[in-house]
């Protein structure tokens, strides 16, 4: 069996403990990175600026997210991901096709953002898709882009990398 990395109680954080206080059940991420409560206490504001609303719609975002998390193969992020693109108005369809590769059904604009995250996920760069992602976004929509892959690849990596798994 693998070593694991023990979970932090909430009761041993204050701000995990009030991150679990919020109705939000427990989460084994926020446990996990609270063995760096100073980084945990930065990352939740950082996360909500990236992912939360600004010049790109949420459902690009979670396109984004999903592509980077698929790609890596994230069980924790699809999970999470998989269920918050319901409400961005994502269908199991087009989950499925995500995960497959099949963005043909996406309109130009959303399959721009997801060859460019999958692309910059495999390759940490975007020579190839990088201009048609300025053919559908202002500069400042590219760049909101691209935190939402990098972040998505920052969790990926740290999930992965700890194993950590998303509850049942």
């Amino acid at each position: 069996m693998a070593t694991a990395i023990k979970m932090i109680e909430p009761g041993a954080n204050e701000f995990l403990a009030s991150l679990e206080g919020k109705g939000k059940r427990a989460n084994p991420f926020f446990r996990t990175m609270a063995h760096r409560p100073e980084v945990l206490r930065a990352f939740v504001p950082f996360y909500g600026a990236v992912v939360g609303p600004g010049s790109v719609d949420r459902r690009v975002k979670e396109l984004v997210y999903m592509t980077c998390s698929f790609a890596n193969e994230c069980a924790f992020c699809t999970a999470a991901h998989v269920a918050s693109s319901k409400k961005a108005g994502i269908g199991d369809e087009e989950v499925r096709a995500i995960q497959t590769g099949q963005d043909h059904g996406f309109s130009g604009a959303e399959r721009a953002a997801i060859r460019y995250a999958r692309e910059l996920t495999q390759t940490a760069a975007a020579d190839e898709s990088r201009e048609a992602l300025f053919e559908h976004f202002t500069d400042e929509q590219v760049a909101e882009i691209t935190l939402v892959a990098a972040l998505a690849n920052f969790t990926n990596r740290f999930n992965n990398g700890l194993n950590i798994l998303p509850e049942e």
